[in-house]
């Protein structure tokens, strides 16, 4: 397999300017990643960069905090998807998960997908792992997977934690087969990469791409899939 096929080289600090944008999809064009992950404001700029190419433009909704109302995430996904975006990564709205607003939650997710899934774009959902029980990780994967959800992942990678590959793990019985899993934040080296594609993971979140496309030394990675 080769390892750059599953990752997302990814981008998001608030401060992040158009030239590393452009070093960030010269990089994706030369080393095949799948997707490249980065702030709205860039995605034009990006979609112009990768016209051709085998690495979509993904970006994120309703982030980092998940709690915008539904209707600015299904704006944003509009407009994100009008300027070249293939890939949509949402937040869900942590908070009314943990009160038990279910309803409300799959509805926000039904929201967004089906805005994305209209123009072409896959749907990855963010449930920010590290704010949730393990009971409640279930039930937001559950939720997602009811509201169509392409994908599952696990952090924004900027809350108190990220990827874990018991939360892969996790999330990836919890989906049963009905959505992927993406593993992001904290994913830095190959070993890292491995492990959450051992647990379940078939995309990886990471700004340290490059990194681990060179550990592996161009070679084709054999992942030992573990049973959980």
């Amino acid at each position: 397999m080769d390892i750059a096929r599953f990752i997302d080289h990814t981008l998001l600090k608030p401060e992040a300017t158009p030239p590393q944008v452009e070093q960030l999809c010269a990089e994706a064009r030369e080393y095949g990643f799948a997707a490249i992950c980065i702030n709205p404001i860039y995605v034009q700029l990006a979609a112009s960069l990768l016209a051709g190419s085998q690495t979509a433009v993904c970006t994120v909704v309703g982030f980092p905090l998940g709690a915008t109302t539904s209707e600015v995430k299904v704006f944003e996904t509009e407009q994100a998807c009008r300027s070249g975006a293939a890939e949509i990564d949402m937040v869900i709205a942590i908070g009314q998960l943990k009160a038990g607003k279910h309803a409300y939650v799959r509805e926000d997710i039904r929201l967004v997908v089906a805005a994305a899934h209209a123009s072409g774009a896959i749907c990855k959902v963010i449930i920010e792992a590290a704010l949730l029980s393990d009971a409640e990780k279930r039930m937001a994967v559950e939720l997602a997977v009811e509201a169509g959800a392409d994908f599952v992942k696990t952090s924004t990678g900027f809350s108190s934690g990220g990827a874990t590959v018991a939360d892969v793990a996790l999330m990836h019985q919890a989906a049963g087969g009905r959505a992927q899993v993406k593993a992001a934040g904290g994913v830095r080296s190959l070993a890292d990469a491995q492990a959450m594609i051992a647990a379940g993971a078939t995309r990886l979140g990471s700004s340290g791409g490059v990194a681990i496309v060179h550990e592996a030394g161009g070679e084709a990675v054999t992942i030992q899939k573990d049973t959980y």
